[in-house]
C-alpha cells in the first residue's frame, strides 16, 4: 500500500501541493475522496473496484487501508479542495457520524453532529457523482435514499444502510431479503444460525473482520464502517455511470 500521509492544516497551497502528488501517484486509476472514512471500510471497497482513494477524516487513522490520507474537518477541506475534485476525480463518498441519527441517541437526547446536509449541499456543488451513507434512523434526512444489506453480500451481519446518490448518478434498489434470522444478544459472539450485531462492545472481532473483510480494522473501526462489499458494488455503479455518459451525450 502507498500511502501519502498529509495533515490537514488549512494552508491551502499546501494542500494542493499534495493533491497534485496524490495525481501523479494514481496513475491512470481514477480518484474517489471518501470524506468521514474513519479506518477505511468504504475506501477498501472502492480501491477493490479500481479506484485511488483519498480518505478525509477528522482524526488521525492510523488504520486507515486507502491510497492517500488527510486529516481535517470534512467541509473545510471539500471547500479548500472542491476545485480540484471537480478537474481530477471521478466521484466523492461520504459518510458523514451517524450517531445524531441513530435511533439509540436520539432516545437518550444526546447531542451530535446533523452534518447530511451540508455535506449533500457541498457535494452538489463539485459536479461529479457522490454517494451520501448512513444508518437507517437517517432516512428522514435523506432523499429517496436505497437499503444495502449484509444479506445481499453474504455477511452474516444485516446491517442495513441507506444510500443516497447524486451528481448524475442513480442508484436502482438490489433485492433486499427479509430479515428472518435472529440477532444473537448483544454483547455475545454469534451463535451459528443466527446474525451478529457488530455495535457497541462487541464479542468476536476476529469474527467479525473474517465476516465482513476488514482484517486490518479494530472494534472501533468495525463499529463506525460499511462492509467494504457495499462501495465495491456502488464503484462499479459509478463505473457504468460514467461510461455510459458519452453514449448519452
Amino acid at each position: 500500500m502507498n500511502r501519502l500521509n498529509h495533515h490537514h492544516t488549512g494552508n491551502q497551497a499546501a494542500l494542493a501541493e499534495f493533491l497534485d502528488q496524490v495525481l501523479a501517484d494514481a496513475d491512470d486509476r481514477p480518484v474517489l475522496v471518501d470524506f468521514y472514512c474513519c479506518q477505511g471500510g468504504a475506501t477498501h471497497g472502492y480501491q477493490q473496484a479500481g479506484y485511488y482513494v483519498i480518505g478525509v477524516d477528522l482524526d488521525d487513522q492510523p488504520r486507515y487501508c486507502g491510497n492517500a490520507f488527510i486529516q481535517g474537518d470534512a467541509l473545510t477541506v471539500l471547500a479548500a479542495a472542491a476545485a480540484w475534485i471537480t478537474a481530477n476525480a471521478a466521484a466523492v463518498h461520504g459518510s458523514p457520524p451517524c450517531q445524531g441519527y441513530s435511533d439509540a441517541q436520539v432516545l437518550q437526547g444526546n447531542d451530535h453532529p446533523m452534518l447530511i446536509a451540508p455535506t449533500r449541499d457541498a457535494f452538489n456543488q463539485l459536479g461529479v457523482p457522490w454517494v451520501i451513507e448512513n444508518v437507517p434512523g437517517a432516512k428522514p434526512h435523506m432523499i429517496d435514499p436505497i437499503v444495502l444489506c449484509g444479506q445481499m453480500f453474504g455477511h452474516r451481519t444485516y446491517r442495513d444502510r441507506l444510500i443516497e446518490a447524486g451528481g448524475g448518478l442513480v442508484l436502482d434498489q438490489p433485492h433486499h431479503p427479509s430479515h428472518d434470522l435472529p440477532i444473537t444478544q448483544m454483547g455475545r459472539p454469534r451463535i451459528p444460525g443466527q446474525m451478529a450485531h457488530y455495535v457497541g462492545n462487541f464479542s468476536g472481532v476476529a469474527d467479525a473482520r473474517d465476516d465482513l473483510g476488514v482484517p486490518w480494522m479494530n472494534r472501533d473501526g468495525i463499529r463506525e464502517s460499511i462492509p467494504p462489499s457495499y462501495a465495491r458494488w456502488i464503484g462499479q455503479q459509478i463505473g457504468r455511470h460514467h461510461a455510459a455518459v458519452p453514449a448519452a451525450a
